[in-house]
């Protein structure tokens, strides 16, 4: 079905020419990618836009008098948390061509799954005059860009917090422990956290190489996955409703548990590995050290 044009005038085409998204790397600029392999919630992503915009041509397009006040505004969607936010907002001039610079910095414990950057000029308020068919309410968007890159880090899957355990319920000499919480529809980076213990300086030393981990980060990130994967199982297990079969929503928990529970017991059934877990818990555990090739070089 295709989409219902608005009940306006647009921007002329070539009126509003937009670069590609840039990711900025110890300040250096490279073009945003497809997907970043190498993403984790604690990477901060700073994003920048180069827009160049004819406003004498997109008047004349719309019908917009040198009144209109025009904007050129950035907003990012993560679906792995359900968040959305405007990211930048630059006011245009009344005339002329102008190179507009947006930029952005985007809190990774705020983003996951995809990640998708709108660019859009708008009407930036209500304006009364203009020729026929002109757009009139504020935010009428008069030309949009979508562009979007997968956040599939194998680090951390999920957001991650440093905090002294002696100042939570939690025994203060615990590496780490993994909160749970939402249904099975929760968005996943909404439903997980993991707790990690600032005491514990191996741990986090780790979790913050896990992009680029040392010989002795590999050790511990194979017992803190190992350990994380146990939990989800369990989870997953324990949940009445969970099934391989379910449609929980994309980047959802349930989703989450489906492709880790799929992906560790290929080929048996949830009502299996539920049996085995009650029937024989300690088998099972050894099972699922197994299935996550805890302590296995790559």
């Amino acid at each position: 079905m295709s989409k219902q044009a608005p009940p306006y005038r647009l921007a002329a085409p070539g009126s509003v020419v937009a670069e590609p998204w840039q990711l900025l790397l110890d300040d250096v600029p490279v073009e945003l990618p497809e997907s970043l392999s190498d993403w984790d919630y604690q990477m901060d992503l700073p994003v920048r836009q180069q827009v160049r915009v004819d406003v004498d041509l997109v008047r004349q397009a719309t019908g917009l008098p040198p009144s209109a006040k025009l904007t050129l505004a950035m907003v990012w969607t993560a679906t792995g948390s359900g968040l959305k936010a405007a990211g930048s907002r630059v006011l245009l001039p009344e005339a002329g061509t102008v190179t507009v610079q947006l930029d952005a910095l985007l809190s990774g414990n705020q983003l996951g799954g995809l990640l998708v950057l709108e660019t859009a000029l708008v009407l930036a308020e209500y304006c009364d005059s203009g020729a026929l068919a002109s757009p009139r309410r504020a935010g009428s968007v008069l030309w949009a860009d979508q562009r979007s890159t997968r956040l599939q880090g194998d680090a951390a899957l999920f957001p991650m917090a440093v905090v002294d355990f002696s100042r939570t319920q939690y025994p203060e000499d615990a590496g780490w422990h993994m909160e749970i919480g939402g249904d099975l529809e929760t968005a996943t980076m909404g439903a997980l956290l993991l707790l990690v213990n600032e005491r514990k300086k191996v741990v986090v030393e780790a979790l913050r190489n896990a992009a680029k981990p040392r010989a002795v980060d590999r050790v511990v990130l194979s017992t803190v996955h190992a350990d994380v994967a146990r939990t989800l199982v369990d989870h997953a297990l324990r949940e009445p409703d969970f099934s391989l079969n379910a449609d929980y929503g994309d980047e959802s928990l349930g989703a989450t548990l489906q492709a880790l529970v799929a992906r560790l017991f290929p080929e048996q059934s949830v009502s299996h590995l539920r049996r085995r877990q009650q029937q024989s818990p300690i088998a099972f555990a050894t099972e699922l050290q197994h299935a996550v090739r805890i302590l296995e070089e790559d």
